[in-house]
């Protein structure tokens, strides 16, 4: 069967036109719930309160957005990773800040950043060390779609499943203007990051 992302499954960018900002992440969180629970087995683990960062450096500072409203679900039964964030989440601790960041990214127009993948290599699903793996996939942002390979862990804790990984992004592939801070220009590379603890999805 066909598998599709959290935004294919729920049309995320037509309903956005419906409901207002807090509306729409209250019924966004209930419809993910749903859809996996009815797409899920037993090896399905979800978070609605994952951990999201980046940091952007400029010469000599550097600053670090932060956002606890990542969602994500991880299925052990056909290796599929989906992780979805909403951008206008992200804080930095300066208002100003931030509302630069979301005219940089755009998010009234492209509110999302999604990552969508497949577990390439071996995770023994019985034991509770933590394991290095590696995810090929799909990452979206400023509606720019490129393949990457993420290094991330997992580990069983449980009956939940532990997740992080962290990789660079290059603004630049994805059609983002790199913004300046104080007349000198933000870094094109960004540090991203995101960990969560999954738990257990059964139908």
């Amino acid at each position: 069967m066909e598998q599709k992302t959290i935004s294919q499954r729920l049309d995320f960018h037509d309903m956005a036109t419906l409901f207002s900002s807090f509306g729409f992440r209250v019924v966004l969180l209930g419809a993910i719930f749903l859809a996996i629970v009815q797409d899920s087995t037993a090896q399905a683990f979800m978070t609605r309160t994952g951990h999201a960062e980046f940091k952007s450096r400029v010469p000599f500072f550097s600053f670090t957005g932060v956002s606890d409203d990542l969602v994500g679900v991880i299925n052990l039964a056909d290796s599929t990773v989906d992780f979805y964030l909403d951008l206008t989440t992200l804080k930095t601790g300066i208002g100003k800040r931030d509302k630069d960041m979301r005219l940089t990214l755009e998010t009234k127009e492209y509110p999302f950043a999604e990552f969508y993948g497949k577990i390439v290599s071996l995770f023994y699903r019985d034991s509770e060390k933590s394991q290095v793996i590696q995810v090929n996939g799909t990452f979206t942002i400023h509606g720019v779609s490129r393949e990457i390979t993420v290094t991330a862990s997992l580990q069983r804790q449980g009956e939940d499943l532990y997740a992080s990984a962290s990789w660079k992004l290059n603004l630049n592939d994805y059609n983002i203007k790199p913004p300046r801070l104080l007349m000198v220009k933000v870094d094109e590379i960004q540090e991203l990051g995101v960990t969560g603890r999954l738990n257990p999805v059964s139908n």
